[in-house]
C-alpha cells in the first residue's frame, strides 16, 4: 500500500506542475559552446571541447631527426603514437623550459583522411569556458593562419584554433 501512496504523491506533483515549473520560467538563451582555453608561449589559444580528447601532463617525448622546428616529437598515449607540435615555436621558447601540458585534439577524418590525434604543447591550461556566438570574433590576426577567430573570456582574447588549418600550416608526417 505504501507504494500506491508514493505513486499517488508523484502523480499529484506531476499534475500540479512542480516539475514543469523550472522549464516554464527559464529564459530563452542563445546556444552556447564550450571551449578549452590554454596558453602556448605568450598567446592564449582555444579549441571547442568537442575537439579536445584530453589534457595530459608533459609526457616522455621522442625527438625525430630532420623534422621541422614546430614538431617537438612524438609520445605514446596508451599505445597510440601521437605527434606533438608547438604552435608557439615562432616566439622562441627559452631553452630548457619545456611546456607543462599537452592538449590532445582529435581531427575527425573525412573521405580523404582518417581520424588524427594531435598533441599541442601548452604552458598552462586555463580552463573551459562557455560562450555564445556574441563572444566570438570572426577576425583572427593575419599572421596566424591556423586560427579562425578569437574568443572573448575573462576580459581577454584567445585565438580559436581551426584543426584543419592547423594541419595544413603545420604538416605533420604520417607516423
Amino acid at each position: 500500500m505504501s507504494l500506491d501512496r508514493e505513486n499517488a504523491t508523484l502523480s499529484a506533483e506531476l499534475d500540479g506542475g512542480a516539475f514543469l515549473e523550472s522549464e516554464v520560467f527559464s529564459e530563452e538563451r542563445l546556444p552556447e559552446r564550450q571551449y578549452c582555453v590554454f596558453r602556448a608561449g605568450r598567446e592564449r589559444f582555444c579549441f571547442s571541447v568537442l575537439e579536445v580528447e584530453e589534457v595530459v601532463d608533459w609526457p616522455i617525448v621522442t625527438r625525430i631527426p630532420l623534422t621541422p622546428a614546430f614538431l617537438m616529437g612524438v609520445f605514446n598515449l596508451r599505445g597510440t603514437i601521437v605527434p606533438l607540435i608547438d604552435i608557439a615555436f615562432t616566439e622562441g621558447r627559452r631553452p630548457g623550459l619545456l611546456p607543462k601540458h599537452v592538449v590532445v585534439a582529435l581531427l575527425k577524418g573525412d573521405a580523404h583522411r582518417e581520424d588524427m590525434r594531435l598533441g599541442i604543447a601548452a604552458d598552462e591550461v586555463i580552463g573551459t569556458f562557455s560562450a555564445t556566438e556574441e563572444a566570438l570574433l570572426d577576425q583572427a590576426p593575419a599572421d596566424v593562419p591556423h586560427c579562425r577567430g578569437m574568443l572573448r573570456h575573462d576580459d581577454r582574447l584567445a585565438l580559436v584554433v581551426d584543426l584543419r588549418r592547423l594541419v595544413d600550416v603545420f604538416p605533420v608526417p604520417v607516423i
